[in-house]
Formats: C-alpha cells, sequence, structure tokens
C-alpha cells in the first residue's frame, strides 16, 4: 500500500549492495500523470526534491541519495506523464512511422528503455526499480507489465521485491498473512511472481508467520523478510542485513559479494550516535505547510528535519524540533516571547502571502535576543526583508512576490521569470538545479565549508534585488556568497561578533545533507545553538 516504506526498503537494500562492492543506482517510478513533482503541493503530496540537473522529483529521491551518498540523475526519475508525454511527441513527429501506438508495446517498451538508460548513464551494475502506488491501482498496471517483459527477456537478471503490510488488529491480536496474500495473487495475475516478501508491521514476524507466508505466496521461506516498525528508518539496513537480504539478492542474480566482513560498519557507527546523544537541543521551526496536520507536515519539511539530524547527531546531539505556524504570531495568538526558550531557530522554503509577517516578527525576534538563525530559501529573502525593514529602515520593504507595488522591493523576480510567468508558464521555470557561489572571506559561511567555491540546489523564482544590495550592505547585513558574476546574492549573514549565528541561504543546502557527511551549514547551526544552550 502507498506509505508503507517502498522507499526506504529499495534505500537500504541499494545501500547494503553498494556496501557489497556493487555499483547501484536507484530508479523512481510515480505512476501519476504529472510530468514532475514540481506543481504538486507540498502538504499533498510531500516535499518536492530537487536534483543537481534541476528535475523537480518526489521525495523518495531524497532518500536514495542519502542512503546511498549518491547525486542522482534525471534518468533515475520517471513518471506516467513522462512517459506518455514521451511517446505521444514521438508519435507526433512519425516516430513511429505511421503505426497504430498503443500502451502495449509502446508504452511499455518506452518504461524499459528509460530503465535500461538509467543503468547505463550510471555505469552501474544493479538497477533497483521502485513501482510508486499499490498493487490493484490502475495508473501502474503499465508499469509492472513493462517489468514483466524485462524479466521475460532476461529472466537470470530481474528479481521481484513485494513490501506488503501485515496488520495485527487490535481486537484479535493475531498478526493476518491474508492481506498480502492477496497481493500476491493480485499480482500474480498481471504474471508477476514475486521472489522475495518483505514484511512490514509493527512487530516482528514469527517463524509461524514466515513459514505461512511462503506456502501460500509460493516463495522460499528465507526469503520473507521481517521488517517491523524501528526508532529510526536509518535502522532498516541493520535490520536486513540480519535476514541476509543482499546475500539473497545477490545469489539469485548469481553474484557474489565483492568485500567481506561487517560491510556496513560505518554505518552502524552512525546508527550508533543517533541514539547516544546525550545533549537535548530544542529547535523551533516557523513556517508555512502546517494546516494539514502534523502527519503531512514532517514529509513537507522531510529534508531540513533529516539535515538537522545530521548535524546534530554528530555533535552529540538530540533534536527536539517545535512546529510554529506562522499564523499564530501574525495574529497573536501565540506569544512570540516564547521563541527565548529555544536553542535556535529556523525558518524554511515556502511560497506565497500567507502568515509572511508572523514569520517576519519572528525573524525580528531571532535577530534582536541573538538567538542562532537559518533562514532556507523564502527564510533568506524574509530575513532581507526584516533587516531592510528595521535596520535599513527602509519603509515597506518587501518581495514583489506578495506586494508587486512595494515602496522598496528589496525581493524581486528575475527577469526571464517575469516572461513565463505572463506565459503562464509554471512548471519547470524557476531558477532550478545546482549553482555555483563563490564565498566572501573571514565569513561565516567561508569558514563552515571551508573552500571558496560551493555548488547548492536551488528552487524559486525571486531575488535579491540587486538594486538595494548596497543600501543593505551598508547597514551591515553581508552578502557572503554570490554568483561567479555577482549578480545573485547567494547567502546573507551577520557577523560573528554582532551576531553568534544569523544566517540565510537562496538555495536549499538540505538537499545535499547526508548521514555520513552532514551539511557544513547546519552544523555550523547546530554549534551555534548548543553554544546558546550551554
Amino acid at each position: 500500500m502507498s506509505g508503507v516504506g517502498k522507499g526506504i526498503a529499495t534505500s537500504s537494500i541499494g545501500h547494503i549492495l553498494q556496501a557489497k562492492g556493487y555499483r547501484v543506482n536507484p530508479v523512481k517510478i510515480d505512476p501519476y500523470l504529472n510530468v514532475d513533482a514540481g506543481t504538486m503541493n507540498p502538504t499533498e503530496h510531500g516535499e518536492v526534491f530537487v536534483l543537481d540537473s534541476g528535475l523537480e522529483t518526489d521525495q523518495d529521491m531524497g532518500n536514495y541519495e542519502r542512503f546511498l551518498e549518491l547525486n542522482l540523475t534525471p534518468e533515475d526519475y520517471m513518471t506516467s506523464g513522462m512517459v506518455y508525454k514521451t511517446v505521444i511527441d514521438r508519435e507526433r513527429n512519425l516516430g513511429y512511422k505511421g503505426k497504430f501506438v498503443e500502451a502495449m508495446p509502446h508504452v511499455t517498451d518506452e518504461i524499459v528503455r528509460r530503465i535500461k538508460r538509467a543503468a547505463e548513464v550510471n555505469k552501474s551494475d544493479i538497477s533497483l526499480i521502485e513501482i510508486g502506488g499499490t498493487v490493484g491501482d490502475y495508473q501502474n498496471i503499465l508499469f509492472i507489465e513493462a517489468a514483466r517483459t524485462l524479466k521475460l527477456r532476461n529472466p537470470r537478471d530481474v528479481f521481484f521485491i513485494l513490501v506488503s503490510y501485515l496488520p495485527v488488529p487490535s481486537s484479535i491480536g493475531e498478526m493476518k498473512t491474508r492481506p498480502t496474500q492477496n497481493a500476491v495473487h493480485q499480482l500474480n495475475s498481471y504474471g508477476v511472481q514475486a521472489d522475495m516478501i518483505i514484511a512490514r508491521s509493527h512487530v516482528p514476524l514469527d517463524h509461524k508467520r514466515k513459514e505461512k507466508i511462503a506456502i501460500w505466496c509460493n516463495v522460499h521461506e528465507d526469503h520473507v523478510i521481517s521488517a517491523p516498525d524501528v526508532t529510526s528508518i536509518y535502522d532498516v539496513p541493520i535490520n536486513f542485513e540480519k535476514d541476509k537480504i543482499g546475500d539473497i539478492i545477490l545469489k539469485t542474480l548469481n553474484l557474489k559479494s565483492k568485500k567481506k566482513g561487517d560491510v556496513i560498519k560505518d554505518w552502524k557507527a552512525y546508527v550508533a550516535k543517533t541514539k547516544n546523544g546525550t545533549r537535548n537541543l530544542n529547535i523551533a521551526v516557523v513556517g508555512k505547510y502546517f494546516d494539514t496536520g502534523d502527519f503531512v507536515l514532517s514529509d513537507a519539511y522531510v529534508s531540513v528535519i533529516e539535515a538537522v539530524k545530521f548535524s546534530s547527531y554528530w555533535q552529540n546531539a538530540r533534536p527536539k524540533l517545535t512546529w510554529i505556524n506562522s499564523k499564530e504570531y501574525e495574529t497573536g495568538e501565540r506569544d512570540i516571547t516564547e521563541l527565548k526558550k529555544f536553542d535556535g531557530l529556523i525558518v524554511p522554503g515556502g511560497f506565497g502571502s500567507s502568515g509572511i509577517e508572523g514569520v517576519i516578527k519572528a525573524i525580528r525576534f531571532a535577530r534582536e535576543n541573538k538567538i542562532p538563525y537559518l533562514g532556507l530559501c523564502y527564510g533568506m529573502q524574509l530575513m532581507v526583508i526584516e533587516y531592510a525593514r528595521h535596520v535599513a529602515k527602509l519603509k515597506g520593504a518587501h518581495t514583489t512576490e506578495i506586494n508587486p507595488n512595494a515602496p522598496h522591493p528589496v525581493i524581486d523576480i528575475m527577469p526571464e521569470q517575469k516572461q513565463y510567468m505572463a506565459q503562464g508558464k509554471f512548471g519547470a521555470t524557476m531558477r532550478l538545479g545546482a549553482y555555483p557561489a563563490y564565498l566572501k572571506k573571514d565569513t561565516v559561511a567561508r569558514n563552515a565549508y571551508k573552500t571558496e567555491l560551493i555548488s547548492e540546489r536551488h528552487r524559486h523564482r525571486f531575488e535579491v534585488n540587486p538594486e538595494y544590495v548596497k543600501r543593505i550592505s551598508e547597514k551591515g547585513l553581508v552578502f557572503s556568497g554570490t554568483s561567479p558574476d555577482g549578480k545573485l546574492m547567494e547567502i546573507a549573514e551577520l557577523p560573528k561578533d554582532v551576531h553568534p549565528f544569523f544566517l540565510g541561504t537562496q538555495f536549499h543546502p538540505e538537499f545535499k545533507a547526508r548521514p555520513l557527511s552532514p551539511h557544513p551549514l547546519f552544523s555550523e547551526f547546530v554549534r551555534a545553538a548548543l553554544k546558546r544552550k550551554k
């Protein structure tokens, strides 16, 4: 079923196979008709994750990158919209030479072509293809059919894994295997037999359940992998290795591990850090996408959450994030002085006008009360607006996204973006993907990165207005990171002798934070927050 943990399972298997010496590439297939994830509301579908190439993707791609320490390519992502668009465009250009174009074989062949192309581009030994959605969904049948034909043509090179949920109804108190049996039978009706079943549940599988699934689902008993709920998703590769999942997959594919001993030793060391932190860190996150409840909330900012965790764990700290809806500061429902009890404040990305004055109030409070502050994308833009209003005394300073007639448009849209907006083009038309930036000497940013040239990922339309850079800089705000031509402001900060940590980025550093290599800006923020706590 949707949300059962296919992405984490795929990431974990990839990490194990990688650790055994194989070059892997994961491919996420999303069955929806959107051409990419860029136009979807994060409160409905979760975070939009951006690759170096600028492709806007599903949040599972972020999990892949974090678990595998890889920068994925556009070939590693596929939606129904992408596939259909390619087939239709090819048909319109006589690419099928006048043939009658059908879902099978033309759409399924395009899916297979993309899977093979991803392996070629990545020069990988093993590809892991995750088909999103649920067995029985109308929209993913063609992807399952493509997978079936792939195995038909390459029987020894394709291995099918079903991730299925085993409920334990509270009124019965017994784990039920029937839903998994039904899922396997439905998959069989498509011509696909699972080679392995990852059995998700809130408790581990007992031997009886494994035996039952093996008999009724036509798999070897040791191919039924127990996947109980764990305290952290980063425990999953360790749990999988207990059931020797990597060795089973390699053996079935006629491969052997290239490395001996405990191949995930470094991963285990990191996981130990996630459990052994002795210092609690209280971080406030003031943002916008909070109106649909906590369950969706964490998905809307998943990369930010993970980035804070990575940097905290490596500094022997356990972060606790408190989510604050900025609208409550705007209306006065919450007392803004509560921010004094926090060790740090983060304002993540977003779009639109709701709750913005509440965010600006929070930023001002953090600046005036020396609370470590990290602003991401919109969080940097609002930080510049706050500084322009209250320090540079530019009355009415604003972003033209909210007030096109602002007397001081300190944040404005780029000229090429104005053309897109006028034409009603919104999908994949922002400044997207990796861009280089130069860092000034003797700044917080330069000291954190320890290098002059960096590359970070963007997803935005609006920029700091170059016409106001000098006036704001003269009042003390330092634009410590800029584009190579000096026209675009990438990082804004206050010097350390003015504020312990007050920094904003136009880019999204959270997209490059990894468990084994935390992001330097998040680490510097955590360091400042720990100092404040002390």
